[in-house]
């Protein structure tokens, strides 16, 4: 029954922000607020007395995850997912007519979301090797030292037994826990093993470690406000990426272009639905 009441709390939670200002990618709600009105909301989220809230940064390369992992894709509706790059733009363009008002990738955000909050946070991290995740945590002490940042555990534990990372979870009683351990593992091991008292505010956040750390260099501003980092990082890491971009991004461009066909199709059809349920009723209404 408390497990009950604490999944209860953080759905509500989870529920009230994705239907604060959403718009649907593939039929999975993703919040459309611009970037500062995202911190504003985010950090009354935080700050709310019951609760919890999960935050998801969703690509193009997730949303194609999504359409073969029916778990993750399960999760990621029950979490807020902040839409991340170019493809989800064209994504919102082509199903809504419009792209989202800022791309608020992980990246960015969860450094600029710790400097909005002006009240003292303890905040975990997990995942990565050892001296990233250290590395990181020290870069985030400079970069907002009126926090508290603890590293709980690197990201190579087993994943099935898992106990001596959730009770050092409850020992270290943080505010917000940032999981990065890469898509969709992250996602499913944060909904398996987190519980609503472990934190307020959970963010799972792919490679950020790795970036905040230093370890993977960032693409140059230019290129980042015309939000093409992919395209610099597909050069970075040729062999590692390829498939994804080079491949994945042509695919994904087909499945937006069959949903919206699709999509169309069903709402025509359920237009036609709801004609011919009204003339069955009228017709019902004259035979009495």
């Amino acid at each position: 029954m408390n497990h009950y009441r604490q999944d209860f709390a953080r759905n509500l939670i989870a529920n009230f922000a994705v239907l604060a200002s959403r718009r649907t990618v593939f039929d999975l709600p993703v919040c459309d607020l611009g970037w500062d009105d995202a911190l504003v909301f985010i950090n009354e989220l935080i700050s709310m007395p019951v609760g919890q809230t999960s935050i998801s940064f969703v690509n193009a390369h997730n949303i194609l995850l999504t359409l073969r992992d029916s778990e993750y894709r399960g999760i990621l509706s029950q979490n807020l997912v902040l839409p991340d790059g170019i493809g989800l733009n064209i994504a919102s363009k082509i199903a809504h007519g419009s792209p989202f008002p800022a791309n608020l990738n992980g990246t960015d955000f969860v450094p600029a979301l710790l400097t909005f909050m002006e009240q003292p946070r303890r905040v975990g991290l997990i995942g990565g090797k050892r001296e990233v995740v250290d590395k990181a945590a020290a870069n985030l002490r400079r970069h907002a030292p009126w926090h508290e940042f603890i590293v709980i555990s690197d990201g190579f534990f087993d994943r099935d037994e898992s106990s001596a990372v959730v009770r050092e979870i409850e020992r270290s009683k943080v505010d917000i826990l940032i999981v990065g351990m890469g898509t969709p593992l992250q996602e499913k091991w944060a909904s398996k093993n987190i519980r609503t008292d472990h934190a307020r505010l959970v963010l799972t956040v792919g490679a950020l470690f790795d970036f905040v750390s230093g370890t993977i260099p960032r693409a140059p501003k230019s290129v980042r406000m015309m939000r093409l980092e992919w395209a610099y990082r597909l050069m970075q890491e040729p062999s590692r990426l390829w498939r994804r971009y080079v491949v994945g991004i042509p695919v994904f461009l087909y499945h937006v272009l069959h949903y919206r066909v699709s999509r169309r199709a069903r709402i025509l059809g359920q237009a036609d639905q709801n004609a011919a349920l009204r003339l069955t009723a009228k017709h019902n209404r004259k035979s009495r």
